[in-house]
Formats: structure tokens, sequence, C-alpha cells
């Protein structure tokens, strides 16, 4: 399901970056080994020196694409979300039945994620770890309601208002469905973290059961 858009081009934010590192093979690389990296060590331990190394580069390059290792991960985390969407979009775009449509979008944004060969740089199975791990730190801090008004978490939200109208499409009378649509969302993410680190407290031990429990959920909630 996957392995599809393959001549769609991934947006982010242009204020989350200094130069786009989709215009260069530096800039590739750079993207490429901090989600490796990061996966290797973990965020708070991650440095742009660090990445330097890795990649044979002085660390003054990396300042050049990004001022900051946040707004690196802001970065790469939007990356994830914007290829979420487009394949949420893709999947959804001509069904018609609304039921139909909503187990689809709730599909893609709860599976298992695997590889798509069409970004050779991007590994997105590692980046999805990343985004289970990491994610909350990228808007957990102090500047988050300044960052939020600059439009980096635009693309995050952007797919929890698509799930929210998919969801009064069924119901319009439905009076929580941003609170539903983001408790899909970040519900999957919690549960896929669950699963690795506390498996006694999740029942969602397969690859189908996290998407099955949140269909269960949305469609029980807003009947």
């Amino acid at each position: 399901m996957f392995n599809l858009l393959s001549n769609l081009r991934i947006s982010v934010p242009e204020t989350i970056y200094i130069k786009d590192p989709e215009s260069s093979d530096l800039g590739k690389r750079i993207i490429e080994h901090s989600i490796l990296l990061i996966d290797e060590i973990g965020f708070d331990h991650f440095t742009f020196k660090k990445l330097g190394t890795k990649i044979g580069s002085n660390e003054s390059s990396i300042y050049r694409y990004f001022e900051s290792k946040h707004k690196l991960l802001l970065y790469i985390t939007s990356w994830y979300w914007a290829w979420i969407e487009y394949h949420l979009v893709f999947a959804t775009h001509n069904v018609s039945d609304p039921k139909e449509k909503l187990f689809k979008a709730i599909e893609v944004v709860t599976q298992t994620i695997v590889e798509d060969m069409s970004y050779s740089h991007i590994n997105e199975i590692v980046l999805n770890r990343i985004v289970v791990n990491e994610y909350s730190k990228s808007y957990h801090t102090k500047e988050v309601d300044v960052e939020n008004e600059e439009g980096y978490f635009m693309v995050y939200k952007r797919l929890i208002t698509r799930l929210k109208e998919m969801l009064l499409d069924i119901n319009p009378n439905y009076k929580h469905p941003s609170s539903l649509a983001s408790t899909i969302v970040g519900g999957a993410l919690h549960q896929h973290f669950l699963k690795e680190h506390f498996k006694s407290i999740t029942d969602c031990h397969t690859d189908n059961s996290t998407t099955n429990f949140f269909k269960e959920l949305a469609i029980k909630t807003i009947s």
C-alpha cells in the first residue's frame, strides 16, 4: 500500500529550514544519516558534531541547512506526516462510502510502516520509529505556541483535519470530531510504543490489531 506516489515531492514548511535539504546531495545525506543516527543513539544524545563525523562533513555545513537539532527534528517529522498525508489522500480519493473511506484513512495512519523505495535517502521504517519514540519532543517545548503560529506543525494539523472531516461525513452531529481524530493519530503512535516497550498494558500486539482497535473505537464512538 505504501509503495505509492513516487513522482510527488514531499513538502515541508519552509520556515523550518534555512536551506532546503532536498536541493543538494549534502542536504539529502544530512537527512538520511540524521534519521539513522537519531534512531541509533536517541535524539537527546544526537548532535550536529556527531552527524558531521558520520557524513564526513564539517559541523558548520549542517548549520547552513538547520539552525538547531530541534529544527532538524521538526523537519524529519513534518516530512513523515506529509508522506502519511499523501498516502491517505491517495488511498481515499475514489472512495465514496463514508465508512469505507474512514476505515481506509485509519489504516494509513495506524498500520505498521513498510519502506517506500521512492525516496532512497529516507528509510521510512526507521523514521517511523523516531516519530513513535521522539515526536513529542518536537512540541513539548516552551516555544511551541510561537512555532505553531509560524506554521511548523501545519502538516500534522492538516492530517488531523482530514480525518476529522471524514468522521463528520458519517455523523455530522458528533460533537468531538477533532478530539477523536487527534486521539486516533496520536493514540496509534502510543500503542506502537507500548507494543515495543510495555507489552503488558496493550492488547495491540499484531500488525493489524492497532488498526482494528481504532476502527472499532471510531465507529462505535460516532454511532
